[in-house]
């Protein structure tokens, strides 16, 4: 009982890293978020959904809406919640300093995963809804963090203008021997 215990978590702690960050997974999550005509057919499946509320939406919470588990490569939509659960734990312990976007300046949350939150908000609710490209990499066992998550976040602007026009989401997973 003990060792197929284990071999479920490491498992499940494989999955974290593979499944995610493949092309496979990649190219289903973008296919909601870009390009715009796909964001504004998942801002309108969201909307129309009574499981989430794009005013307090958070990272990781719209996923399963837009993609049915179903559809998800490698069954990897059974370990989302856990895998969700502990980026979102690593970056709510690392302090924020970056603003929200150039066109807000002023917003500045407190912890990066405040930010993240802040930013795909940002995404999903303005009009019309800015696209995201999201990525999923693992740190190098040499990176200064490779024991937890790390956020970075790109917004792309028009030429002459503080309005995003597209995010650029990368979320890096701890390195796991």
């Amino acid at each position: 009982m003990y060792f197929r215990k284990a071999k479920g978590i490491l498992k499940e702690k494989a999955m974290g890293s593979k499944t995610y960050n493949g092309a496979s997974f990649r190219n289903l999550m973008n296919s909601n978020y870009y390009p715009l005509a796909n964001m504004k057919k998942s801002v309108a499946k969201l909307k129309a959904s009574d499981d989430i509320d794009l005013s307090t939406l958070e990272y990781g919470q719209y996923h399963l809406i837009l993609t049915p588990a179903s559809k998800w490569p490698q069954g990897s939509a059974k370990y989302w919640h856990k895998e969700k659960g502990r980026a979102r734990l690593d970056l709510s312990t690392q302090p924020n300093t970056v603003p929200l976007s150039r066109d807000e300046p002023g917003v500045i949350p407190l912890t990066r995963c405040d930010l993240l939150d802040a930013c795909v908000r940002k995404c999903f609710n303005s009009e019309p809804p800015i696209p995201m490209k999201t990525n999923i990499i693992t740190h190098k066992a040499s990176d200064a963090y490779a024991h937890r998550h790390e956020i970075r976040l790109e917004w792309e602007y028009k030429k002459g203008s503080d309005k995003p026009t597209l995010l650029n989401l990368t979320m890096v997973c701890p390195y796991r021997s």
